[in-house]
């Protein structure tokens, strides 16, 4: 049996407090910064996941985006920041289709 100690338990950070204390709270600029890299990076990784679930290579893909696969690499691993018309290229090469909601 597992036995908590409360006191220990409500010293705890919270994973907002983590996040207020190292990038600032929410709407601050270094917050804004590190939650539009943090999206960025999630996106990076669906289309990643995408590719290795066609079974392509970083090299295919480039070639299908005329981009090296370094470049590819460098996205995927959140090396570059990766442009919205990047982002589109890939997700049609891929064969994926978005749609924008705005509300």
């Amino acid at each position: 049996m597992i036995v908590f100690d409360e006191n220990k338990l409500a010293n705890l950070t919270t994973g907002s407090q983590h996040l207020d204390e190292k990038y600032g709270t929410v709407g601050t600029p270094s917050r804004e910064e590190f939650e539009a890299k943090a999206e960025a990076w999630y996106y990076a990784e669906l289309l990643r996941d995408e590719r290795k679930r066609q079974k392509l290579t970083q090299q295919q893909l480039g070639e299908r985006i005329g981009k090296k696969r370094e470049y590819i690499s460098s996205l995927e691993q959140g090396r570059t920041d990766m442009q919205l018309s990047t982002f589109i290229l890939i997700a049609k090469a891929l064969g994926l289709k978005f749609t924008l909601e705005v509300g």
